[in-house]
């Protein structure tokens, strides 16, 4: 894996170290594989963040949203039981997943049904950050411009 050096960037940019970090953790995200996932796009201001989580029930799993960080943990209570597996392949094990979000970006639900953890998220782009039509005045029209009052 290619590893890329920042620092140019950080002596010249201002205000991006949210990105420059993302940007730097990428190649060191989690090691394990667990629980497998899949992102989806439902639509175009729609997402959906599926896990497999077999063996979880709704009180062993934690969603926490801070800033732009969607945090998954999964924790399973200790067994008191001893078995005796011929083959375990199937992992029971605690988990923590952490996706980084979007500006804008808004949990709407989330909802276990099949060992399969789905998230539900949406854009939401504020008023003021849409884009606006300008209208153009035609050359010979007067512009109006407003005088503040003079009210004491």
């Amino acid at each position: 894996m290619r590893s890329y050096d920042l620092t140019p960037l950080y002596r010249t940019t201002i205000g991006f170290d949210r990105m420059f970090d993302l940007l730097d953790n990428l190649g060191k995200s989690e090691a394990t594989g667990y629980p497998p996932y899949n992102i989806e796009r439902v639509d175009e201001d729609r997402y959906r963040i599926t896990l497999a989580v077999a063996g979880f029930s709704e009180k062993d799993i934690d969603i926490e949203l801070h800033e732009n960080t969607l945090k998954v943990v999964g924790a399973r209570p200790d067994a008191d039981e001893q078995r005796n597996y011929l083959h375990q392949g199937i992992a029971g094990r605690s988990f923590e997943r952490r996706f980084q979000l979007a500006d804008h970006v808004k949990v709407d639900s989330a909802s276990l049904a099949n060992g399969l953890l789905n998230i539900d998220l949406r854009r939401e782009i504020p008023e003021a950050k849409k884009p606006k039509k300008i209208e153009i005045n035609s050359a010979g029209a007067k512009i109006e411009v407003l005088k503040p009052s003079n009210a004491a």
